[in-house]
């Protein structure tokens, strides 16, 4: 994922190689308009709400199986259309494509040290509403890869309690920065103590995209609120779609792409902690209590 100049941008028409028939038939969705920009998202289940914010390069098949898992864990998950062609299977070429209007797309900083994407405004404002439509304690969101920064800037928004940060991997150019502004990281290192809350981290050892540099920058922005988990690189799927074959080609997609679905394994490990921590954050047992059962 090296930097992509401009010139070399295709404008073609990317069209899906494999379409998941799950998305359609198992989520809903509705359009949202904030800040004059509007989107799709797609919504499943009951409970309080999930934001699962789709990897590079989109809405895959790999990601909506995360997201059902995170719907039968008893969330109403919510996945915003923010590249790609969703449901979709691109292949390696497709894929690229799909990463170069990206980073150059206004919404996004993809070479940005200490500069948050614009997409981030949006989707507080969304996390906001899918708090008004589910209620309970707030809202959980996970990000990965493109996306992975953006759970941690979207708790400048009150109902957002329990960020994740799969393999966050912006800005490309710099292992060891943060795409985030450095007064938007202090507010939120400071809700954090103020709180008693915690941003929950993983990425693989010898991620490319997502170095032990760019962990270190966390764990020094917000301390013990940080919590980091490395997963060692033979635990990544040996077969991966082929956008991570062949482009990303390292071991990278925790919870998607280099998932194993195999119980025990490291990667579904991962996954259940991550449901796990949403549980134990957003909802509420019997007595009126958070449901906080476990020490991450």
């Amino acid at each position: 994922m090296n930097q992509m100049p401009t010139s070399v941008l295709s404008q073609m028409r990317v069209e899906p190689s494999f379409s998941d028939s799950a998305l359609h038939s198992e989520f809903h969705s509705k359009t949202y308009s904030f800040l004059g920009s509007s989107k799709k998202v797609y919504f499943a289940g009951q409970g309080p709400a999930v934001i699962v914010l789709t990897e590079m390069p989109g809405i895959s098949p790999q990601v909506i199986r995360f997201a059902k898992w995170v719907k039968e864990a008893g969330f109403t998950v919510y996945m915003p259309s923010l590249f790609g062609v969703d449901g979709a299977t691109p292949s390696a070429e497709e894929g690229t494509t799909i990463l170069k209007r990206a980073c150059v797309s206004a919404e996004f900083r993809a070479f940005a040290s200490d500069e948050s994407s614009p997409v981030t405004q949006w989707l507080r404002q969304l996390a906001k509403r899918v708090h008004q439509e589910c209620g309970g304690l707030g809202v959980g969101a996970i990000g990965m890869c493109f996306t992975g920064n953006f759970a941690l800037t979207m708790m400048l928004e009150s109902s957002m309690l329990a960020p994740v940060l799969c393999q966050p991997s912006l800005p490309f150019d710099d292992p060891a920065a943060i795409n985030m502004s450095q007064d938007e990281l202090q507010t939120v290192a400071k809700r954090l103590e103020r709180e008693d809350l915690s941003v929950l981290a993983y990425r693989f050892e010898g991620d490319r995209y997502c170095r032990a540099e760019r962990f270190d920058a966390y764990s020094k922005a917000l301390g013990k609120r940080f919590i980091a988990k490395v997963l060692p690189d033979t635990a990544a799927h040996p077969n991966p779609p082929p956008f991570f074959e062949k482009v990303v080609a390292c071991p990278h997609s925790v919870v998607a792409a280099h998932l194993v679905d195999e119980q025990g394994h490291p990667t579904t490990q991962a996954r259940d902690e991550i449901l796990q921590f949403f549980t134990s954050k957003l909802l509420v047992s019997v007595d009126g209590s958070s449901s906080k059962t476990e020490s991450l």
